[in-house]
């Protein structure tokens, strides 16, 4: 008979754990991805000066977003998610948490969500209820639509609304510039952030952009990123950003040639996907910077 502390006997996590697991804190990168471009969005229209209370709120909101999004997507794909060999392990797909567990840590993080928007103006907030259809409803559009990940990429691009819109009360021809510089990149990022799963999606008949786009999968992430940078430049322009801003945006723009490169040779292991992502959220943090600094010279 094998004891419990026998190293064949299965481990499994502390509730606690299992937790912040669902809620994916214990990857951070994914989810200060989201407060990046809501970030941006501060900085461009508070020209280089957001208040700090703020621009608190701000990255608090987007952990919690991004938290209730996950744990979201989780009980959508709770039966989904052990077929396929990097979501297996979560602990909705596990059993390690229980569906009930899952449905209240989502309303939870729901609350919370709400009480951080109201500190926002009523356009805003409006802008964040907005916001909450096409989060709760994102996980379903790999089961019916071809591009799921553009969803996301809508989704993400709230963030610009929703920052933007809490400094002016308004939205600007700049800030539609930003929101497709933020779609296009989340799009490009998602769509490598994908690659490893498509043998299990296509298994399974889920949908995804790598799988949309097969072959020419790095073509459209090249597509996306240059769209990308296209959008930053006119944004850079329209908003008489100074130099500072254009040594981040050249670097950004070759770290992305050299994505989609790589992407594109034969047998790629599957950890460079991951890297890939983790680069963008580095990419993200220097034109953050370039931002900045290329608002507070002008």
């Amino acid at each position: 008979m094998v004891s419990p502390s026998s190293p064949s006997s299965p481990v499994t996590d502390p509730t606690w754990l299992s937790i912040i697991k669902l809620l994916r804190w214990n990857k951070p990168a994914g989810r200060f991805i989201l407060a990046i471009p809501a970030l941006w969005a501060l900085v461009l229209a508070a020209r280089g000066t957001p208040p700090l209370p703020l621009v608190g709120a701000t990255i608090l909101g987007a952990f919690v977003t991004s938290a209730m999004g996950c744990v979201i997507n989780d009980l959508w794909d709770r039966d989904i998610d052990p077929e396929v060999e990097r979501t297996r392990t979560r602990p909705l797909a596990s059993r390690a948490l229980s569906i009930r567990v899952g449905i209240a840590i989502a309303i939870l993080a729901t609350l919370c969500a709400a009480i951080l928007a109201l500190y926002l103006n009523w356009f805003s907030f409006g802008l964040c209820v907005a916001a909450v259809p096409v989060i709760v409803f994102y996980p379903t559009a790999k089961r019916f639509f071809p591009i799921p990940q553009l969803v996301l990429s809508i989704a993400w691009g709230f963030a610009v609304l929703i920052s933007w819109s809490a400094v002016t009360e308004s939205l600007e021809s700049a800030t539609w510039l930003l929101w497709g510089a933020v779609v296009l990149w989340t799009l490009g990022f998602d769509t490598v952030y994908a690659l490893p799963d498509r043998r299990d999606d296509r298994r399974i008949g889920v949908n995804s952009s790598a799988l949309f786009f097969g072959d020419y999968t790095p073509i459209a992430v090249g597509v996306f990123f240059a769209g990308t940078a296209v959008l930053l430049a006119a944004e850079a322009i329209f908003m008489g950003l100074q130099w500072t801003f254009w040594i981040g945006w050249a670097i950004a723009v070759i770290l992305w040639a050299k994505q989609v490169y790589t992407i594109g040779q034969p047998d790629v292991p599957t950890t460079v996907y991951g890297q890939i992502f983790g680069q963008n959220v580095a990419i993200g943090v220097l034109m953050l910077a370039g931002l900045i600094s290329g608002c507070l010279l002008a």
